[in-house]
């Protein structure tokens, strides 16, 4: 969505108009968006603003403190390591880092072919299987270094089937 097309930007301004009559729309319409188009750029909060009359320094307040709201794309599967005390303790440092290394990237980016978003990520609430890795919503429970370099290729082996 880098130049927003023609339909991009009446898709935006059909979300907002969902939400005209609501006295605190802004969470709606951005969840919409990011339903819509996986993240939120600033091109898109300034439609916002000019529709909702929010202001864009409070559209990007909000996009920037929701952790489910994003700037960027994302790749085709997020991978979320939980990085708080349980799994920290049990060596998700450690976790990260081999997908880090693996797919070349630093937590908060995606790989170049758009497949791989890497996110470092407060409590999971998943201290029982620390540590403990989320993929678009499927968690993965005591998850050691020596398994990462395993699960990256299971979801390689997914595209390779879907191609």
């Amino acid at each position: 969505m880098a130049k927003l097309n023609e339909q991009a930007v009446q898709t935006i301004l059909e979300i907002c108009g969902r939400y005209k009559d609501e006295t605190t729309p802004l969470m709606m319409i951005l969840s919409d968006i990011q339903n819509e188009y996986g993240y939120i750029p600033l091109e898109v909060q300034e439609i916002v603003s000019q529709q909702t009359g929010i202001s864009v320094a409070e559209i990007y307040g909000v996009v920037t403190f929701y952790s489910f709201f994003s700037l960027q794309p994302k790749g085709k599967y997020v991978i979320g390591c939980c990085l708080g005390t349980a799994c920290y303790v049990k060596g998700a440092q450690q976790v990260i880092d081999k997908f880090s290394e693996i797919l070349k990237i630093k937590p908060g980016e995606t790989t170049e072919d758009g497949m791989f978003t890497l996110d470092a990520l407060r409590c999971i609430g998943a201290c029982g299987i620390a540590p403990a890795v989320s993929i678009s919503g499927q968690v993965y429970p005591k998850v050691s270094v020596d398994q990462v370099p395993k699960i990256i290729e299971e979801y390689r082996a997914k595209e390779g089937e879907v191609a």
